[in-house]
């Protein structure tokens, strides 16, 4: 196939955000303008605004089995983890200050209890397996009676494993005694739209998720917080979203992430079937042109629409440079963390070298990837991997394999 078939931007970045959705876009212009009073003022325009803005929350909240006083609108998924762990640790450090995160947690929650630590709180960080996944005896054996929170996440943002988050918050309730900790936390922001969010069903008492993850507006987040759980905000000065965090809520955004989100929870089941079809032509194919090509991540287990892969003897920000010229968007890892260029703390987690690391590729699938952009893909990734190779400073050990 020539790289000519395909003329447009291939994106397959998903991962690290999503186009607006055109229906979303179209109901969100309407309410930017038409709706600009205060949702706390008490005119009938902030009347208005304040009861779009309950809509979307009771919006949200039915697309995830909760009530509507259980929604935190925030500002984006990274400050719905920081609200997480810090507002809990805060809150509840009368009854321990311990917690318990796994190692391949997004960046947020990681700085979340970086800082905790620096405040004296302890913090274990769960260990997971080459495939990422945590151990539940591992987790269960962490918990102390001081501790006070858990937090592991529903699916990596960046290998695509699906954490056993039923099971892991069936075992913690069991633990419990008269206190009522340890909570659980789990960031859904890459598993909303790809898995059943259902709060009741996953068993867990604070729940982020992300907006533009799933074809909505950037900007704004949630966090599910269950009834008779409580927080210390770390945002202040008014009382807005019931005193949880300060701010004047933007009511098209959360108008926007409302429809957004229900979309991604009732198409849920043909979109898993259509991308996970696609995914695995897609890894056929990569193990072809690339036979030495490792894919990280749970075999199984895994996101529908991540394909998470490590290529020896090549530099992989050069790659993805080398691809973005042939029209093809894609990425080294985590969008959080790509630009420092620091290694993946995941794959570092779950046993990759550093070589390795610094050869690694997400690839990110979405509602409007197609056979073709794949076919046009593998092409583009076979010829640049190929120039790579030939002008490395050790090509006899690739060709070889003797590296």
């Amino acid at each position: 196939m020539s790289n000519n078939s395909v003329s447009k931007t291939i994106y397959l970045d998903y991962a690290a955000t999503t186009p607006l959705a055109s229906a979303v876009h179209e109901a969100m212009l309407v309410i930017e303008r038409d709706i600009y009073g205060n949702p706390s003022s008490m005119h009938r325009e902030g009347r208005r605004a304040f009861d779009i803005l309950e809509q979307a929350r009771l919006d949200t909240a039915t697309a995830i089995g909760a009530k509507s006083k259980e929604i935190i609108f925030t500002g984006s998924g990274t400050e719905s983890d920081n609200l997480a762990i810090i507002g809990i640790a805060h809150a509840y450090k009368k009854f321990g200050r311990h917690i318990i995160v796994s190692a391949i947690e997004h960046k947020a929650v990681l700085a979340a209890a970086h800082r905790l630590e620096s405040e004296g709180f302890e913090v274990t960080y769960l260990p997971v397996s080459s495939d990422g996944l945590v151990n539940i005896d591992e987790c269960m054996a962490a918990v102390r009676p001081d501790t006070i929170l858990i937090s592991i996440m529903y699916a990596n943002n960046e290998i695509g494993t699906i954490e056993p988050i039923t099971l892991l918050t069936a075992t913690v309730k069991t633990l419990r005694g008269e206190n009522p900790t340890p909570l659980f936390h789990t960031d859904s922001c890459q598993a909303v739209g790809m898995l059943p969010v259902d709060v009741t069903t996953l068993g867990i008492d604070l729940m982020t998720i992300n907006s533009s993850k799933i074809y909505g507006p950037k900007g704004i987040g949630l966090l599910y917080l269950k009834s008779g759980v409580y927080l210390e905000p770390l945002i202040v000065g008014g009382d807005q979203e019931s005193g949880r965090r300060a701010g004047t809520e933007n009511v098209a955004l959360a108008h926007g992430f409302a429809l957004a989100l229900k979309n991604a929870v009732a198409n849920q089941t043909q979109t898993n079937k259509n991308i996970t079809s696609l995914r695995d032509y897609f890894i056929e194919n990569l193990f072809t042109i690339c036979p030495d090509i490792i894919l990280n991540g749970h075999k199984q287990n895994r996101l529908s629409n991540n394909v998470h892969v490590s290529i020896p003897y090549i530099e992989g920000e050069s790659l993805v440079l080398m691809l973005d010229k042939d029209g093809v968007c894609c990425s080294t890892g985590s969008a959080c963390s790509a630009i420092d260029l620091i290694p993946s703390h995941v794959l570092r987690a779950i046993g990759i070298n550093d070589e390795l690391i610094h050869g690694s590729l997400r690839f990110s699938l979405g509602t409007s990837t197609t056979k073709e952009e794949i076919d046009y893909t593998v092409v583009s990734l076979e010829k640049c991997i190929s120039t790579l190779r030939s002008i490395t400073a050790m090509p006899h050990m690739w060709q070889k394999n003797t590296l």
